[in-house]
């Protein structure tokens, strides 16, 4: 061979092993990135192709898909009760791709993922069409439509937990939205969605989860469990040696009381009235570090509570001065919290200090209804030990048979739960939030705990307003979830 031809011949060998090279990395390095793209219709339509498997709670499907005349896309997304059940499932559109568990387990619903792998290979040799697995919730259809239809016209949200496995029985948000409004990809889909986009009122955002709010009073049992577990407590019934009024440390502002009698009050009868300058004080007597020691434990400050949907973080500042400790004890300040974290506290106490990992899939299972992954119970901490979580129950069930919490109550029921109302604003200035959280006892323990938010603008500025909105909501999930174990 001469030498022109075989510098030819080396030069297409070059070509031909490149084009092998970049052939191999595209199927097996950047595969994964080319299939998430969001540019790549593929899977879409790949997605719609089929009928997805569904989500269940108690053993029925809330969703659904409806076969359409797109040439695109053969099969469509529906829901059962979409407003109530959208906080959970999210949504799954053909235009505007899903979220929750929509798409964090679209490889089980979809039939992809490789857990299905076996199912795949068979129907290949049936012939059967492929199918999607289904998501089993660990959602409660009772208690969900009691916090739903309570929360009604308000804006706010509910989350409901069983403390002794972390199994959250519901999760409501208001106002909603109707997934099925958009699932296609029609004009009339694309007008629903960006009218959802443009509402004021954000409609698509989870409450429960994804909004932080300041606890008000109720974060008043995170500051009494501090109290108890670092020993500035030795008896919920001693006098406090609180003055009144109470000057926050290092200002010349004294902390504003709502509540009367609370000079020198103990801490059991300072929960029960919700006296501010009781626990400001002692915010300040335990001291920030141990504050933030103790929000920790119940979940504070964690970036990664996954449900599976990833919960904001709630929030206990870990520099701020002494009066901001003072006032970040009484749930104001720079303290936020999500509905779903309220709730972790309450189930923590009510589970005799054992904090249960909160989850909301239950199993996952294959088209053949195989069970391929099953969530087991996890502890996540211990906030307090059984003897001062028996002592804040003590307390919490004070409030409710005897101060703000009356509209709670359950004949024949233990119930123990906090009233709080949250300022914010710049100078308070803004409508307040109403807070109620609470758990039911019967004789085999705790079965749910529950935390209510209304973001309601004729929310008094006390905390009756907590007892009065939010409570009565409670006591609707609480009554629904033990009609069931019953």
């Amino acid at each position: 061979m001469n030498k022109p031809l075989r510098r030819i011949a080396i030069f297409c060998g070059l070509l031909v092993l490149a084009l092998l090279v970049r052939t191999n990395w595209l199927q097996y390095v950047d595969a994964d990135e080319l299939n998430e793209n969001s540019k790549n219709r593929r899977i879409q339509i790949e997605r719609y192709a089929y009928e997805r498997g569904n989500i269940i709670v108690d053993g029925k499907p809330i969703t659904g898909s409806v076969e359409t005349n797109d040439t695109d896309f053969k099969y469509k997304r529906t829901y059962v009760d979409g407003p109530m059940w959208a906080p959970v499932t999210g949504y799954a559109s053909q235009a505007y791709d899903a979220n929750q568990i929509e798409k964090l387990q679209d490889g089980i619903l979809t039939g992809n993922s490789d857990q299905l792998f076996f199912d795949r290979t068979m129907s290949m040799f049936t012939g059967d069409t492929k199918r999607g697995g289904n998501v089993v919730t660990t959602l409660n259809g009772a208690a969900q439509k009691a916090a739903y239809e309570g929360l009604g016209d308000k804006k706010g949200a509910v989350a409901a937990i069983d403390p002794k496995t972390g199994k959250i029985l519901a999760l409501a948000s208001t106002p909603s939205y109707d997934p099925s409004s958009f699932a296609g990809y029609s004009g009339k889909d694309e007008k629903a969605w960006l009218a959802l986009e443009r509402d004021k009122d954000k409609p698509k955002l989870n409450r429960a989860l994804r909004e932080t709010y300041p606890p008000g009073s109720t974060f008043k049992v995170v500051t009494a469990a501090a109290a108890l577990e670092h020993g500035v407590i030795q008896d919920i019934d001693d006098p406090t040696d609180t003055p009144e009024p109470y000057i926050l440390p290092g200002t010349r502002t004294p902390m504003v009381n709502h509540a009367s009698g609370c000079e020198n009050a103990s801490l059991n009868e300072a929960l029960r009235v919700s006296c501010n300058s009781v626990f400001a004080k002692l915010g300040d007597d335990v001291s920030r570090d141990k504050m933030v020691e103790t929000a920790e434990k119940f979940g504070f400050n964690n970036p990664e509570i996954d449900t599976p949907v990833r919960a904001s973080a709630s929030v206990y500042d870990k520099k701020m001065s002494r009066d901001g400790n003072a006032q970040s004890s009484i749930g104001q300040f720079n303290t936020a919290a999500t509905p779903l974290q309220m709730a972790m506290v309450t189930a923590a106490i009510a589970n005799d200090g054992k904090l249960m990992k909160p989850y909301m899939i239950d199993q996952l299972v294959s088209p053949s209804l195989d069970v391929i992954e099953k969530t087991e119970p996890e502890e996540m901490s211990r906030p307090v030990s059984s003897e001062n979580a028996q002592l804040l129950q003590q307390m919490m069930e004070n409030v409710v048979e005897n101060g703000t919490g009356g509209n709670a109550a359950i004949d024949g029921v233990k119930v123990g739960g906090k009233t709080g109302t949250a300022q914010h604003g710049e100078n308070n200035s803004k409508n307040p939030y109403a807070w109620f959280i609470s758990y039911a006892k019967t004789d085999n323990g705790s079965p749910v705990a529950v935390a209510v938010v209304v973001e309601d603008s004729n929310a008094r500025r006390d905390d009756i307003s907590g007892g009065g909105l939010a409570a009565p909501i409670a006591k609707a999930v609480m009554q629904a979830v033990l009609g069931d174990k019953q």
